[in-house]
């Protein structure tokens, strides 16, 4: 991977001309997301990320951290003990710049040795997941990573909206699906081309279902404007 989300983000932090990432996924056509959006503070947060870090509590891991903004809310605001982690260099960096005190490259598989009172996946968290079939490994790791009493705040969106209807009502899913909220995603920077990678939207009951499967309960904690919501996994 270039890192070319990483790339925007530092850019931005250290003020070096930085452009608007354009995103575009195997159902949608390209789009401009402003970088500066990575950068706002709580009150400019959806209500969905308000929620989440109004609910978290004790030691808590920040997984995909990004630029680090739920991290300096909880750190800032909250006084709680925050480790943030993401897979991008120049993410972590910024993180640091901006006053993370511990944020770490790191996968979420790879991560070893430490549990937590709760545990954040947030701006659509299943993403990391990747495929449907990925669900299991990933939910049974965090499970290993929680405390006793911990909780995992997970956001998603269920995306069958986005695909057309036939004349029964049905909806029209491309065969080469195997699960209609698995995308392939596609981003450039500043003339750059990303390499490909999957991202997984997951309908709240495919989570449950997933959830359940794995020893974990299931709380469906609030719903959004736009088929999105928060849910609260614990043991």
């Amino acid at each position: 991977m270039k890192d070319l989300f990483g790339k925007a983000m530092f850019d931005f932090q250290t003020n070096n001309s930085p452009e608007d990432i354009i995103t575009e996924t195997s159902i949608t056509e390209e789009d401009e997301m402003s970088v500066e959006y990575l950068f706002r503070s709580y009150d400019e947060m959806p209500k969905l990320e308000q929620k989440a870090l109004q609910l978290a509590f004790g030691k808590t891991l920040d997984v995909g951290c990004g630029a680090g903004s739920h991290s300096l809310s909880l750190q800032k605001d909250r006084n709680l003990d925050v480790t943030s982690i993401d897979i991008s260099e120049k993410a972590i960096e910024t993180c640091k710049l901006r006053g993370v005190k511990k944020a770490l490259v790191q996968n979420i598989l790879d991560f070893e040795g430490e549990k937590f009172d709760t545990i954040l996946l947030l701006m659509n968290g299943t993403g990391i997941f990747e495929k449907l079939h990925n669900c299991n490994k990933y939910l049974s790791k965090l499970k290993t990573l929680l405390n006793k009493d911990g909780q995992i705040l997970i956001d998603s969106s269920d995306i069958i909206y986005m695909f057309d209807e036939d004349e029964d009502g049905g909806k029209w899913i491309p065969s080469d699906n195997d699960y209609y909220g698995e995308l392939v995603f596609n981003i450039s920077y500043k003339g750059e081309k990303e390499e490909s990678f999957d991202w997984l939207y997951l309908d709240y009951n495919t989570l449950q279902n997933a959830a359940t499967a794995n020893g974990l309960k299931c709380e469906l904690i609030l719903e959004g404007d736009h088929y999105d919501y928060l849910a609260r996994l614990s043991i």
